[in-house]
């Protein structure tokens, strides 16, 4: 039976969204987790919403995509504006692709924070969820305070699914635009580790 062509779309986009569902909830150990709640958010998983803890899942550096331009994907600031990330050039970019319901997302999010509140005059910090319903993330920052984070969104998926990659993931660009690493799974932003990783960006 042949398929319809408004159909199409629909059907890449689901097979897309299961791929980096599928991962996401791989990396997450299951007793370790928290249920989603009724809303498909995590709730806070380590203790105060705003503590810097470092994340218990295992990240994996990839430098395969080194002296990559950025993707020219369109995707929405906290005000729903269109911006891309060639508006943001001029100093390094730290891009963290996440969503409410991933759990190892919600893990680093107080280190990502962190870094924002310490490194903003030298280095952007933008967290843009994968969420398909953009009208949560502005409250999942505020509950949990996460006030240097902008709720950058990307409702049409089109950062996960185009570069075909799993959540979390992190990508460095240098300040000309050109990618230094991407790291898959959670880490401690906020640590000494990511400050050497984020220093390669300056070499």
């Amino acid at each position: 039976m042949l398929l319809e062509p408004s159909m199409r779309p629909v059907i890449a986009l689901l097979l897309g969204l299961s791929l980096f569902v599928g991962a996401c909830d791989k990396r997450a150990a299951a007793p370790e987790q928290a249920a989603a709640t009724d809303d498909g958010t995590v709730p806070d998983i380590d203790a105060p919403a705003n503590a810097a803890a470092a994340p218990e899942a295992a990240a994996k550096v990839d430098r395969t995509h080194k002296g990559e331009g950025v993707p020219a994907f369109q995707f929405q600031d906290g005000a729903g504006k269109p911006v891309t990330l060639a508006d943001f050039r001029g100093k390094p970019v730290l891009l963290n692709l996440w969503a409410t319901w991933c759990a190892p997302c919600v893990r680093e999010m107080p280190t990502l924070d962190a870094l924002a509140a310490r490194d903003g005059a030298t280095l952007h910090v933008l967290t843009v969820s994968q969420d398909m319903e953009p009208a949560k993330v502005q409250p999942f920052l505020t509950e949990r305070k996460l006030v240097n984070l902008q709720a950058y969104r990307d409702p049409d998926l089109r950062f996960s699914t185009g570069m075909g990659v799993s959540l979390p993931t992190t990508i460095l660009y240098d300040a000309s635009g050109k990618e230094v690493w991407r790291v898959t799974g959670g880490m401690d932003w906020a640590g000494a580790d990511a400050a050497k990783l984020i220093g390669e960006a300056k070499g």
